[in-house]
């Protein structure tokens, strides 16, 4: 779907190491996305996880292709951290069942999910429903109402206007807030907290560190790059700073979601 953008301008930044002279708002939630690839791989990024001591909340995708679904690697998550948000694939929901996942997010002590959309699978095998997220949010409210729901926020892949209206379409729905796609650009996170002011917020960040990489990012979720951007770790650090200074100051919370590299290489001197 289009999306339409102003064309990025040149924006300086520093070459330094990531710093914040920002006052922190204990408001603020720090979160990691990790990928539940297998348990062990899993508990060794919880590992790292740990060792930063920010972090409050993990936050994990459900993917088809591996064999642990996010809420049993919330489940798993849930000796590092206070809190887990299980991603939610809409389309996977039958709307006429209950919840296939209650039991398990009940018995693990999940209290928050985030509902997304989903993608079609690749497995041909794998059911899947004519549902929208906006049917799901209102299924967990009615069948587990005291689990907070999240909803998600793609910048890129219809108008400012549509993005928005479908975004408070699931607020009013029972969504807490939102988790945002990854930014690439501070000044279209400024715009979108303007869209939405009295919203819970996850402003998303993650490490684009080749021109393969940025070229999915490009063609796959039409992603616009500003023309300072750099594929490199030193430019996604010290981007992930700069957003988390802005969720600082605006209260508002953060995640983060390293890819090819390690959470260390990506956090340690960030958070």
């Amino acid at each position: 779907m289009p999306t339409e953008t102003a064309e990025p301008q040149t924006v300086p930044r520093p070459a330094s190491t990531p710093t914040s002279t920002t006052t922190h708002t204990p408001a603020t939630r720090i979160a990691v996305e990790l990928v539940p690839r297998s348990r062990s791989a899993l508990l060794a990024e919880l590992d790292e996880v740990r060792a930063l001591g920010s972090v409050q909340t993990v936050n994990i995708p459900d993917l088809l292709r591996f064999s642990m679904r996010s809420w049993h690697g919330c489940a798993v998550a849930s000796t590092a951290v206070p809190h887990t948000v299980p991603h939610i694939r809409a389309i996977d929901i039958d709307p006429r069942k209950p919840l296939p996942m209650a039991g398990a997010l009940m018995e693990a002590g999940i209290t928050e999910v985030l509902v997304i959309e989903g993608d079609p699978p690749a497995d041909m095998g794998h059911r899947t429903y004519s549902v929208t997220s906006l049917e799901i949010i209102r299924k967990f409210r009615r069948e587990m109402p005291h689990v907070s729901v999240w909803a998600g926020l793609d910048p890129y892949r219809q108008s400012f206007a549509r993005e928005r209206d479908y975004t408070e379409a699931k607020l009013e729905a029972g969504a807490v807030g939102v988790f945002t796609q990854p930014f690439f650009d501070l000044r279209m996170v400024e715009l979108w907290a303007e869209l939405l002011p009295s919203c819970q917020v996850f402003w998303g960040a993650t490490t684009v560190t080749s021109e393969k990489s940025m070229s999915y990012w490009q063609n796959r979720n039409k992603a616009v790059f500003p023309r300072s951007f750099e594929p490199t770790l030193e430019w996604q650090r010290q981007f992930a700073a700069d957003l988390l200074a802005f969720a600082y100051q605006t209260g508002s919370h953060a995640y983060f979601m390293p890819v090819r590299s390690s959470v260390g290489e990506y956090l340690n001197g960030v958070l």
